[in-house]
């Protein structure tokens, strides 16, 4: 039975060389076929709808960062391929997943949870606001208010203790990584808050992005090595006071950057943003080989560990925005992630159901690798070839529905106005009610004991 297995494996491995979707990257039918596939085989690693699972999560060994990213890109495809296949399901898993204070610090999750991970989901709602993705229920917390949420709970992380501020990558002090500053958890507060400040016109979330910007630039986490080559570095030790940097370079931290100055260029039309923007851009020229996407880092020694497998997917959404928003981008931006889409659906002929995909866009065919990150960075960067076809993100003034609070994430419970001003009377009261809730327990404790 075991040899009856590897043979079948091999010939399945081998077959594939020659045989992957059937894209034809000009052709919307073609897409939207291809896509549907791909999708399908990402929502074959979803356990969250079988007894006993947990809500929004997939399959082990993916994490829980990985699944809200995972719903970005079923966001995503509902978006780009016009498909709402999945949006129930999509729905409730960023509701189930929220947390007691609507903030994605989710009690099955906090006691590892980075800031990093909190953000992935921070973007699926970024994304379901500017996409007008169909609100939650009136007496549910809304995208945007989600959204706010999560930026308001990573910026009040900034650590001024160490390293001169910056967010650490872990948030709890037990979690290895606390004493390490990485490019992933700034970059994405800086991303975040470039999309807030767009959405909502409020200049305090594009005065935090400028703040971010300046103190990973200052600590060498970016460094323009040449005039229009902008890099991002991996992160550096709290130990060391941020000085020795890790210079790892992942395709997500540069497109976190990259589309993060995309955002503000567009709403703030300065000039240091569009300039920054297309430096990002020139730069990234490191994470393709003859046009098609790889994670040079990982990919090059063969050995890309979980969540490395997934970059790919942020990268393509991350360049498909960054067109969006930024016209001279956009040649460039199309070119590579055509080639990168037809190298993709090569990779996708692997597995059982014959479009599982590979990890190498480039190898010529399925090889041999597989799972929900090599799932949802194919479908990401076939999906975006349309970026240009579809509307960019909405804001609050042209379009975008979504309801929000500048205070979110502070609240007891999720709402749509104005901050609670806390006055004298409110305290004395409060004051009044903790002193009688008190006397009740040791009552009760007491009758307990007679």
């Amino acid at each position: 039975m075991r040899v009856f297995k590897l043979v079948l494996s091999l010939v399945t491995l081998f077959s594939s060389v020659s045989f992957g979707l059937d894209l034809d990257v000009n052709d919307l039918n073609s897409l939207k076929n291809a896509t549907s596939l791909v999708a399908y085989g990402l929502m074959d690693y979803y356990t969250g709808l079988q007894y006993g699972k947990t809500i929004g999560m997939f399959a082990s060994p993916s994490y829980w960062w990985q699944a809200g990213g995972a719903w970005g890109s079923i966001l995503d495809y509902w978006f780009y391929m016009e498909n709402d296949t999945y949006n129930d399901i999509l729905t409730q898993a960023l509701l189930y997943q929220t947390g007691d204070n609507h903030d994605y610090m989710p009690l099955n999750q906090t006691v590892t949870e980075g800031n990093d991970d909190q953000a992935f989901w921070g973007f699926a709602v970024m994304a379901a606001a500017e996409r007008n993705y169909p609100n939650p229920p009136d007496d549910e917390p809304q995208w945007l208010y989600l959204a706010q949420a999560v930026f308001n709970t990573m910026s009040s992380r900034w650590d001024m203790d160490s390293c001169g501020g910056g967010l650490r990558w872990q948030i709890f002090t037990w979690n290895s990584g606390y004493d390490y500053k990485n490019s992933v958890s700034n970059a994405a507060l800086f991303h975040l808050s470039a999309r807030l400040a767009r959405y909502t016109g409020n200049s305090s979330y594009t005065e935090w992005a400028e703040k971010i910007y300046d103190w990973m630039q200052d600590i060498q986490l970016l460094v323009d090595e040449e005039p229009t080559q902008y890099y991002v570095y991996d992160g550096a030790s709290i130990e060391e006071n941020c000085t020795d940097t890790v210079k790892y370079q992942w395709t997500y931290n540069q497109g976190l950057m990259l589309s993060g100055s995309a955002y503000l260029y567009n709403f703030t039309e300065s000039e240091t943003w569009h300039e920054r923007t297309k430096n990002f851009l020139n730069s990234s020229g490191i994470f393709f080989n003859n046009s098609i996407m790889y994670e040079a880092a990982c990919q090059g020694s063969g050995y890309c560990n979980n969540d490395q497998r997934s970059f790919k997917a942020y990268f393509s959404r991350f360049l498909g925005l960054t067109a969006q928003l930024v016209p001279e981008t956009r040649d460039t931006v199309l070119a590579l992630l055509q080639a990168s889409a037809q190298g993709a659906a090569d990779s996708c002929s692997g597995g059982t159901d014959g479009h599982t995909c590979g990890l190498n866009w480039f190898y010529g065919g399925w090889d041999g690798k597989y799972g929900l990150g090599e799932q949802m960075a194919a479908l990401e960067v076939m999906q975006n070839l349309r970026c240009l076809d579809r509307p960019a993100p909405y804001t609050a003034d042209d379009g975008g529905t979504s309801a929000g609070n500048p205070a979110a994430g502070t609240e007891q419970s999720p709402t749509n106005l104005a901050p609670l001003t806390i006055g004298k009377g409110d305290q004395a009261g409060a004051g009044i009610i903790t002193a009688v809730i008190g006397i009740t327990i040791i009552g009760s404790v007491v009758w307990l004991i007679i």
